[in-house]
């Protein structure tokens, strides 16, 4: 957290809560019925009891990512090392090098795309599971990783296009946001993982090309698709999580302008895209803060939380507490949680899927934690 000031026992209490569901709801979901032990992979998603997996169509490799960061960060050696091999084993493509988007139900090659969002979560989970479980392995796909996004995903600015064909040899996609902030996220990772400058420069590069190409001036939301583009939106939860990844920079980010932006982004998205009443945060908003999309998913939630836990104003802070409880009692159950509802509690979508334990992670990292010394974690 950013200042010294204790969190209240309201907080820590209402944040153990939380990590309890996980370990006993939500982590047995993808170990147990959320696993197909014939592939070795996640299902994509399980039904609203949490017992059944959703017919299997495809398996994503950012999906089996997601997952391996999570069960490393829980400590799970032996679940974690099953993810991390079938990542490797089935997603890696030894023709061309990166990794396939996605296999079909049977772990043949589907979607052959190399899709910077995956080669972003690549990196973020094997970096969590090379500091978790010091592997050489792991720590050589993030520098591997890497390079290979330098050298075939770059574009103009000091950006990188979203995706690339198998042989990378044409754009399929130009620069988009969220690719961009994930890159950040799991550069980040690597930079704790390894203590290599190298990726200290990167992002500073990344951060910078964000701040020019991205940041909307009059809010300083950091927008969906370069500013400019018919089209664009504003998604409160993105400028939460963009709000996070800032303050964990540290001083990395000065100079940039992003530092700057996402102050004002957190304020312009708690004001126009939260519920004052049921704290639920809408999905987007329009450059002028009005709602585009009112559904409310469980991530933006998460990264909410998130947000409040960091933010530099203790004012803000104080509405941690309240926020735990409402997400609490508004988006989780006895069997897991609700993934998207309407801004009146009608859920809209009834599954779970395997990539949503990886926001619940972030975000209860975050929160404040008993500790014997008695400082916040």
């Amino acid at each position: 957290m950013p200042s010294t000031t204790l969190p209240s026992a309201s907080t820590t209490t209402a944040a153990t809560a939380l990590r309890e569901h996980f370990a006993h709801v939500v982590l047995p979901m993808w170990r147990g019925p959320g696993f197909n032990t014939a592939l070795k992979l996640p299902y994509e998603a399980l039904d609203a009891t949490g017992q059944q997996p959703l017919p299997a169509q495809r398996y994503r490799a950012m999906a089996c990512a997601r997952q391996l960061f999570t069960f490393s960060r829980a400590g799970d050696a032996e679940h974690a090392h099953l993810l991390f091999d079938s990542l490797r084993h089935t997603f890696q493509d030894t023709d061309h090098g990166g990794w396939f988007y996605s296999v079909d139900a049977l772990g043949v090659p589907l979607d052959t795309t190399k899709d910077l969002y995956t080669h972003a979560f690549v990196i973020f989970a094997c970096a969590e599971y090379a500091r978790r479980f010091d592997s050489h392995d792991a720590l050589q796909l993030v520098h591997s990783t890497t390079a290979l996004i330098q050298s075939n995903f770059t574009a103009n600015g000091d950006l990188f296009n979203a995706a690339l064909n198998v042989d990378f040899s044409k754009v399929a996609g130009t620069p988009l946001q969220n690719p961009l902030m994930h890159l950040t996220e799991a550069w980040l990772a690597a930079c704790e993982a390894t203590r290599d400058n190298v990726f200290g420069a990167a992002l500073r590069r990344l951060a910078s090309a964000v701040a020019r190409h991205f940041v909307h001036a009059p809010s300083g939301c950091v927008a969906e698709l370069p500013i400019g583009a018919s089209g664009n939106r504003l998604e409160p939860g993105h400028q939460f999580e963009w709000y996070w990844l800032v303050s964990q920079a540290g001083a990395l980010f000065d100079g940039t302008g992003l530092a700057e932006a996402v102050a004002r982004a957190f304020t312009f998205a708690q004001q126009h895209g939260v519920d004052p009443d049921s704290g639920g945060v809408c999905a987007s908003l329009d450059e002028f803060g009005n709602v585009k999309d009112a559904t409310q998913r469980i991530w933006a939630q998460t990264e909410f939380l998130r947000a409040l836990a960091c933010h530099d104003d203790a004012t803000v802070r104080a509405a941690l507490p309240q926020q735990i409880a409402r997400f609490q009692q508004s988006f989780l159950h006895k069997n897991g949680w609700f993934e998207c509802k309407t801004p009146e509690g009608e859920v809209t979508r009834p599954d779970m899927p395997s990539t949503t334990p990886y926001h619940l992670t972030t975000a209860y990292a975050a929160l404040p934690a008993e500790a014997e010394s008695g400082t916040p974690s």
